[in-house]
């Protein structure tokens, strides 16, 4: 099986059968990181393009190490040293940058579908790695494989989103991923946190917390994006903790055996106490060891030879 599309824009496009394939893919991946010498010569002479208009740490990173990893020469421009401070359009840049002929180009931009529209106008591969408050593919994929890797399936399981649900383009991500994969998605948080109609999308909607997480296999837990937010919708962030802060009390409503995931950056104290962050619940790195495996994944399917 292949990928139906040159570009990796939302998981809202991928079918099952296509998320099944990056999964698999990337779990035959994971064994190149454990090696002394990590790298293969699969992408050999291909040059991937990451251009990041907003600050990142885990997905730049991960996109570097990836492409370097299968030996493609990595090329890294951020906002502040490139031509954008002199005035270029974000069209002019990826033009710019397909004269230069590359084969693949990740992007993360603040304005929602900007990488659907660099996909339109250029003939490289555009990889979504996050586009405003609308999607973040890769981190969606790299959760359902941490899932799957610790549960042994995606299905049937019953997760619960928590937090800033409104201006997160993880939870979107997520939300279409997981229900494609059969598990019930619970999402919680403050009522001026939650879209209005996102009943739409399969999820059940709590404001509570300990509703939220009662008998949940896993709980993933997101951070308030006071970046997105065009006024402050609550009155603290002390208050806020004090309603959704996942904590050692309150973990104890979910299933035994709960799974405590979190994209990052992560504010301690603030939607995760450090106990539950760094204790025996917690696969927040499995995530990012993961990210890597599934960014390899998507790099060798979109350039890695035919399609």
């Amino acid at each position: 099986m292949k990928l139906t599309n040159k570009d990796i824009l939302g998981i809202k496009e991928l079918s099952v059968d296509e998320i099944n394939l990056i999964l698999d893919t990337a779990a035959s991946f994971i064994e190149v990181s454990t090696r002394e010498i990590k790298k293969v010569p699969t992408l050999r002479g291909k040059t991937v393009v990451n251009l990041f208009f907003e600050a990142s740490t885990r997905t730049r990173t991960s996109f570097e190490i990836a492409g370097k990893r299968l030996s493609a020469d990595t090329i890294n421009i951020s906002a502040t040293t490139s031509s954008v401070v002199k005035g270029e359009t974000l069209i002019d840049t990826a033009r710019n940058l397909e004269a230069m002929n590359p084969d693949a180009i990740v992007i993360r931009h603040s304005a929602a579908g900007a990488p659907h529209m660099l996909a339109r106008m250029v003939k490289q591969s555009i990889i979504n790695a996050g586009d405003g408050a609308h999607e973040h593919p890769t981190q969606a994929l790299l959760d359902m494989m941490t899932i799957k890797e610790k549960k042994g399936t995606v299905s049937g399981l019953k997760v619960a989103i928590v937090g800033d649900i409104a201006h997160s383009r993880v939870a979107r991500s997520n939300i279409y991923g997981l229900t494609k994969m059969g598990s019930q998605v619970i999402v919680a948080g403050p009522a001026m946190m939650i879209p209005r109609d996102i009943a739409r999308m399969g999820v059940t909607v709590y404001n509570n917390l300990a509703e939220a997480i009662k008998d949940v296999d896993i709980v993933m837990m997101l951070r308030i994006q006071l970046e997105r937010q065009q006024q402050n919708i609550f009155p603290s962030l002390r208050e806020y903790s004090s309603y959704f802060c996942l904590n050692r009390h309150n973990i104890k409503l979910a299933k035994e055996d709960v799974l405590v995931m979190h994209p990052g950056p992560i504010n301690r104290g603030i939607e995760i106490s450090p106990d539950i962050a760094d204790g025996p619940y917690s696969i927040i790195l499995d995530q990012v060891t993961n990210g890597v495996a599934v960014r390899m994944a998507l790099l060798y399917l979109l350039i890695g030879g035919q399609r």
